[in-house]
């Protein structure tokens, strides 16, 4: 098992159906959902970074920031691992603090398995086939799936189950779901 380092976050939604998330390291991002690309949120940070987090399929979190690539998973109950070191825990979701509420009593631990670390690199084809998984499955185009809907990447999801919560639906906020791309 592995104990990445965590690195817990929470989510506002402003009035134009963007997001704020605001990190516990000081990090705070701004982000939107990109109407153009099912899947995709873009994203800018205060730390002069911006980029975009895409939902490929199998949970995986592809996010391209100022030139570089790196690959996240939802892992479930607000939790997204991002390569091998980092783990984001939405805080502002039930799925998050759940999974909080549970490592407490010992019900599941906040390491993280060898089967639930995102890959380090993938070809395009590999990411196109994750695509098409994604849409194959009703995860892509607005129907279901953070990512771009949901984990952070992740996630995730934030839903506390082990369905992927990325949707942000169609309705009048924005469709923001609590847990895009962790």
């Amino acid at each position: 098992m592995i104990r990445p380092r965590e690195t817990g976050y929470s989510d506002e939604l402003l009035a134009d159906g963007s997001v704020h998330r605001t990190y516990e390291d000081g990090r705070q991002e701004w982000r939107r959902r990109d109407p153009s690309v099912p899947g995709l949120v873009r994203w800018h940070d205060n730390r002069s970074a911006s980029g975009t987090d895409e939902l490929l399929g199998d949970r995986i979190v592809k996010r391209v920031s100022n030139g570089g690539v790196s690959y996240g998973r939802d892992i479930g109950y607000g939790r997204t691992v991002w390569g091998r070191d980092s783990l984001t825990v939405n805080r502002t979701s039930f799925g998050g603090r759940m999974g909080l509420l549970l490592a407490g009593v010992g019900v599941t631990a906040l390491a993280v398995t060898e089967a639930q670390l995102p890959p380090l690199s993938l070809s395009p084809d590999e990411e196109e086939e994750l695509r098409r998984q994604a849409e194959a499955s009703g995860r892509d185009g607005g129907a279901g799936g953070e990512g771009a809907g949901s984990s952070d990447f992740g996630d995730s999801g934030g839903s506390g189950d082990d369905e992927w919560d990325g949707d942000w639906g169609d309705e009048d906020d924005g469709g923001w779901s609590d847990d895009d791309f962790g």
